[in-house]
């Protein structure tokens, strides 16, 4: 436990409903065997492990795509049906590409209310009618840009046999439709994560095979107030983000200790996540060595370990050596503020999983969800083909 003067963890500053996740990354060439591979934990309460599926299908002139927010079950409209649909399994689509998401909520007089397509659906859409990442990209922006946005600030990973992408999106605000956004190639010997904070800082402005963003990502900073320096300084995270103590350690130390595990120098940024230092970790690193499929389903399972902030050995974990924290995250004794960590496994996680993409295999084998419900920490990884 920690003590802090005044904070609350960011994921708990998110919409009601919204889940604190964790998205893993790891490229072609960071891998042992060359998959592509991307992992996720939706962490709730109330959520409980459900792996649903969609057939294939074709369509006609006038049908409709009924539009259901995917926290509250609440009806948001309909869209014209495309021709046709790819089948889904959970979070990946019959051609390998698969679409996860974490929360990280950003400036609330962002959210539009009237807007359409929440970030769910935004998924779901996403796998329906895109066969790569980069299709996925333009079919998600598309929707945002034509129907509105109606969540709040999100980081997705968008992956395929070939390539992982992080595309972190925000609307820009009630009855304004669309939403500025940027989405950066992981490359292929890297690894990169996510986990409720936005982790775009400065971004290529002129290299569009690695790098996407809408055309006012900065002239909307700019109009709103949020950034007043020159192009090739904008920040994402800083504009558009809310950093806070909370989101410093509740949020980017996840993603330092994945990087940790494979980075001996990671400790630098210890000043960071304390708040001592403005300067932040890369979005992504490249690995003392590639990853294993069973390193990636550890890292989801990860406390900590073997970090100072270690949930096993600090006055929480009892005389068993616990890594278990139940809630809240801040608590108060004496009249002092204090705090436990927030690591990539927790209690309680509905569901989680690994996916592996293949481009030496066919779409119908090549894609696998590993599939798990409850704790990462204790869950059992189950193979499920699209």
């Amino acid at each position: 436990m920690k003590r802090i003067t005044s904070v609350l963890f960011a994921a708990m500053l998110l919409p009601a409903g919204a889940w604190a996740c964790t998205g893993l990354i790891a490229g072609a060439g960071a891998t042992v065997d060359g998959s592509v591979m991307i992992t996720y934990s939706a962490d709730s309460h109330t959520l409980y492990g459900a792996l649903t599926s969609t057939p294939a299908a074709d369509w006609q002139p006038g049908d409709m795509r009924q539009i259901v927010e995917w926290d509250t079950g609440k009806p948001l409209g309909a869209i014209p049906q495309v021709p046709h649909t790819y089948a889904v399994n959970g979070n990946m689509n019959e051609h390998q590409l698969a679409i996860v998401e974490s929360t990280w909520g950003g400036r609330p007089e962002l959210v539009d209310t009237l807007g359409l397509i929440d970030y769910g659906s935004l998924i779901q859409l996403g796998l329906e009618r895109a066969r790569t990442a980069r299709e996925a990209i333009q079919v998600m922006t598309d929707l945002v840009k034509e129907y509105g946005y109606y969540s709040s600030g999100e980081s997705f990973s968008i992956a395929d046999p070939n390539e992982a992408w992080i595309m972190e999106l925000i609307g820009k605000g009630p009855g304004r439709k669309g939403a500025v956004w940027v989405a950066i190639r992981i490359p292929d010997d890297c690894i990169s994560g996510h986990a409720n904070h936005p982790r775009i800082h400065q971004f290529p402005l002129d290299d569009p095979e690695n790098c996407l963003y809408s055309p006012d990502v900065i002239s909307f900073a700019r109009e709103e107030g949020y950034f007043n320096g020159i192009n090739k300084d904008f920040s994402f995270s800083k504009a558009y983000g809310v950093l806070d103590y909370g989101a410093l350690r509740g949020c980017e130390a996840r993603v330092w200790s994945f990087f940790r595990r494979y980075d001996s120098n990671m400790d630098k940024y210890l000043r960071y996540l304390e708040g001592e230092s403005e300067t932040p970790f890369p979005l992504y690193i490249r690995p003392s060595r590639k990853l294993t499929l069973r390193e990636m389903k550890d890292a989801m399972r990860d406390h900590f370990d073997g970090t100072p902030y270690d949930m096993h050995h600090d006055i929480g974990g009892g005389p068993f050596n616990a890594p278990y924290r139940f809630r809240p995250m801040s608590f108060e004794v004496n009249g002092k503020t204090y705090l436990n960590e927030r690591a990539i496994a927790t209690q309680q996680t509905g569901f989680t999983l690994v996916a592996q993409m293949r481009r030496n295999l066919p779409d119908a084998i090549g894609g696998i969800q590993w599939f798990g419900v409850d704790d990462a920490n204790t869950c059992v990884y189950v193979p499920m083909y699209c």
